[in-house]
């Protein structure tokens, strides 16, 4: 019989599961540990009020094939909903403003789409960065605040670049690699643009109808849950893998024993413990990833509560407010709108910023509703309120962080029996997540089942 071992139970453990499964078939053993008391990783749905609400990730780009695609294997294909047409609002120089449209990750191809939310020294210089001479390298990276600032201004990264990747990476645009976190624009720099408009404009996706984002009626949880049960897999939750080690021709994984292959799919910081001794040039790579903490309050609102008609309200870095960013549940998403609530959600915590993702659950009520009143004013009392702390929950994409992940995958490589999942390695959302556990797993079943 066949044993498999997937460390870590978050999405990529159990994609990296339910793989295995097709593939191996009903015999095979696959064991899933977990060190936390749930599995799910940094996905969770739970009950407020009237219904599930998610308080991690609460989308997915819908462009994408991976999750559509993982969906309808599963058959939840009807569990799809598709946001309403409300846009998002900047906050930034204390009012809002319209996000900016026509960016890429809030980097500008004209100095139209900014109007109003810079100043006019600012606009005067966008519209002048195409005669400025730029110097390029095409075999280096940079932060997209070294990239963005030198052609654009300052503005422009707190304001509108900052907010946005805020929320993908829970970092700030000096933490952001331009190659890991902007491929496009990093691919139109070394296809010869000569200047950042010019690159902007040539990696700006055509125009589409299509949404851009879809979640699940049922919350994340509905996913989870399908695939656990398609994985057939082994639970053990409160279990980290205490150790990994070679033994002859398998590998010894405590406290599963041996096992004839070894999927690992945690966080950088653990990845780099449980790698040290069977691959340490491994471990020294993930250990070199820097992980950023952040907190989710979701908020159930009376149904009367006045929230504006728009999907989420961004915050721009500087502004005098401890979130970083609101969802506002009830206008993005029609099937949350349809609650007898109105929901909301407020963000906080960026890389460096730890001390906020320990501060008290009603400290942090009350620095939601505190902000949500500043930005919105609404200031209606909640019907219940969940506190969602995410510690060391998303990896951080410095310049540098492809060569990082070449060098950490190119020493797993030459190991048989062994495969990395996760966010760590090509992107933090879930489709990249479900792509990245689909080739660990398809990796490691070309040497076991070889």
């Amino acid at each position: 019989m066949t044993t498999i071992a997937v460390v870590g139970g978050g999405i990529s453990g159990l994609v990296a599961a339910y793989r295995l499964r097709t593939r191996l078939g009903p015999d095979a053993r696959i064991v899933v540990l977990e060190e936390s008391g749930r599995f799910g990783g940094k996905l969770r749905t739970v009950p407020i009020a009237d219904g599930p609400v998610d308080v991690g990730a609460e989308a997915f780009i819908a462009r994408r094939p991976e999750v559509p695609a993982l969906l309808a294997e599963l058959g939840l294909t009807d569990q799809v909903e598709n946001p309403s047409s409300a846009r998002p609002l900047i906050w930034a120089g204390g009012r809002l403003h319209p996000l900016p449209a026509g960016t890429l990750m809030g980097i500008p191809a004209t100095s139209g789409s900014l109007a109003g939310l810079v100043d006019v020294d600012t606009v005067a210089r966008i519209d002048a960065e195409p005669s400025v001479p730029l110097h390029w390298d095409r075999g280096a990276d940079v932060s997209v605040a070294a990239l963005v600032g030198s052609r654009f201004g300052e503005q422009v990264v707190r304001r509108s670049v900052d907010p946005l990747l805020g929320g993908v990476y829970s970092g700030l645009a000096d933490t952001a690699s331009v190659r890991a976190t902007v491929p496009a624009l990093a691919a139109a720099l070394d296809a010869g643009a000569t200047s950042l408009t010019e690159a902007v404009g040539r990696a700006l996706p055509p125009p589409s109808d299509a949404p851009v984002f879809g979640t699940l009626r049922g919350g994340y949880g509905v996913l989870l849950d399908a695939l656990a049960a398609a994985s057939g897999a082994e639970f053990h939750a409160h279990t980290a893998g205490a150790s990994l080690r070679r033994s002859g021709c398998r590998w010894e994984v405590d406290p599963v024993g041996e096992v004839d292959g070894v999927i690992v799919a945690v966080p950088a910081d653990r990845a780099a413990t449980l790698l040290a001794e069977a691959v340490p040039a491994a471990a020294t790579q993930a250990g070199r990833i820097p992980l950023a903490s952040s907190v989710v309050v979701a908020l159930a609102l009376p149904k009367e509560a006045a929230l504006p008609d728009n999907s989420g309200i961004l915050v721009a870095t500087g502004e005098d407010l401890a979130a970083k960013a609101f969802t506002l549940s009830a206008r993005k998403w029609p099937h949350l709108g349809a609650r007898e609530v109105t929901l909301a959600r407020a963000s906080f915590g960026r890389f460096g910023d730890a001390a906020i993702v320990d501060a008290d659950d009603d400290q942090l009520i009350t620095l939601a509703r505190a902000d949500l009143a500043t930005v919105s004013g609404v200031t209606d009392q909640p019907v219940a309120a969940v506190v969602q702390r995410w510690h060391g929950g998303l990896p951080q994409y410095r310049a540098g962080h492809l060569e990082i992940v070449a060098e950490l995958e190119a020493a797993i490589a030459g190991v048989d029996g062994l495969e990395v999942a996760g966010a760590m390695l090509h992107g933090v959302g879930v489709p990249a997540c479900v792509q990245s556990a689909t080739t660990a797993a398809t990796r490691l079943l070309a040497t076991v089942a070889g």
